[in-house]
């Protein structure tokens, strides 16, 4: 007999069928016992009445692996309307220990602490399994809407000769006794692969050695970067990454403010709506807090642009405004006060890299396999990268990306 979902029953009432899942929760009253099977689609309600049934039920606690075998049969009290009576069960397994929480309350009762600490178990829950479910619907998304605009997917190196950002913390390692280090960004080799494909993107795991205490910060994260040439300015980037936005949260489900074009401010106007100071090199948490406010206020949209961010701020490779010195034609995308992207328009002349180098103090030999592909012809282009951990939690609400996370990294964090 092949195995269904419980999602799949109410279309087998009158049939036996054979489910399989995890003991989520048993009542065992004084006639009758209730088993509920957890599979990956749903719950399932078991009706036990037959004695020998009942007394293998009370052996087995919940999250013991099992299989049942019964009859379908309708009852509105139950989930999805109906119900499995005159089982067998059968455990796939040895009878699973007592887990340190309850898995079949609403929430979560533990602290974040204790749930990292047992992930293999709180990640069973539904709040924690539905935060992933919707980061993979996510990706998906982007994947599929930059497919749609003619993308290439690619896979780039994750150890790396240099850093990718002028003084950014790096995690250094020993490769075959020479210095290496995990990448910050897939920055400069989706760059020399718009050289190929012109435009291109990547999923993949990116890594910041920054001693953050933050609940919106990790030392590893996944990265969704897009990259396209041919462009005017960064405002064909913020176009593209406007409609790969939308995607993604409409594959969510989730309810969010999205006006049909996202408001976008340039840094100094953004400077004044957040009531900081004219001279602030950077917008601090506080001031992007009142950004987002400011534009779901008077744009009804939960995501805003900040432009031209001054040039002392962004990596050498940012394009500088032609219009306007000392900014640049970089952005950030902000996600109810949250920064979520980062991108804009690059360099894409080589005489411009060894100016924008000596400018910051930088020798050229560590960075020439980079600055090489811009000596055969490279297009004006730009892009951008999502933090797929971070969306997750503004759209989830949650206050800590560790929450939405499988198996966060930090600085007190490697296992498990």
């Amino acid at each position: 007999m092949q195995r269904i979902l419980s999602i799949q029953l109410p279309a087998h009432i009158g049939s036996s069928v054979r489910l399989a899942g995890w003991v989520h929760r048993r009542r065992l009253l004084k006639s009758v016992a209730f088993l509920i099977v957890r599979d990956r689609a749903g719950l399932s309600q078991v009706v036990v009445t037959n004695p020998g049934v009942r007394a293998q039920v009370e052996a087995v606690g919940e999250e013991t692996a099992v299989e049942i075998v019964g009859t379908v049969i309708a009852n509105g009290a139950a989930p999805g309307g109906v119900e499995v009576v005159e089982p067998s069960v059968r455990v796939l397994g040895a009878p699973a220990e007592p887990p340190p929480f309850d898995l079949f309350r609403p929430q979560l009762g533990a602290t974040l602490p204790t749930q990292l600490d047992h992930a293999s178990l709180s990640l069973r829950h539904a709040t924690r399994a539905s935060a992933l479910r919707l980061a993979a619907a996510a990706t998906a998304a982007f994947r599929s809407t930059l497919d749609g605009l003619g993308f290439v997917e690619v896979h780039t190196p994750k150890i790396v000769a240099s850093s990718t950002e002028s003084g950014a913390n790096v995690f250094a390692l020993d490769y075959f006794g020479r210095p290496a280090f995990l990448a910050q960004s897939p920055q400069f080799y989706k760059q020399t692969l718009v050289g190929v494909f012109e435009r291109v993107y990547e999923v993949g795991p990116v890594f910041r050695a920054e001693p953050h205490e933050t609940g919106r910060h990790l030392a590893q994260y996944t990265s969704l970067d897009a990259e396209l040439g041919f462009v005017e300015d960064h405002r064909d980037v913020m176009a593209v990454l406007t409609r790969v936005v939308k995607g993604m949260v409409a594959a969510s489900g989730q309810e969010v403010a999205l006006a049909e074009e996202f408001p976008a401010v340039h840094f100094t106007e953004a400077l004044k709506i957040a009531g900081a100071p004219p001279d602030e090199p950077d917008l601090a948490p506080a001031h992007e807090r009142a950004i987002g406010e400011w534009a779901l206020r008077e744009h009804g949209s939960d995501f805003v642009f900040v432009t031209g961010y001054p040039m002392a701020k962004r990596p050498f490779y940012t394009h500088p405004d032609p219009s306007r010195p000392g900014y640049t034609n970089g952005f950030d995308l902000l996600f109810r006060g949250v920064e979520l992207v980062t991108g804009g328009q690059r360099l894409h002349r080589y005489e411009d890299y060894l100016a924008a180098l000596a400018a910051r103090g930088e020798p050229v030999a560590p960075y020439e396999s980079y600055v090489e592909a811009f000596r055969h012809g490279m297009p004006p282009h730009g892009g951008f990268a999502i933090g797929l951990e971070r969306f997750v939690a503004r759209l989830t609400g949650a206050g800590n990306v560790r929450e939405v996370t499988a198996f966060p990294r930090d600085r007190h964090r490697l296992t498990p």
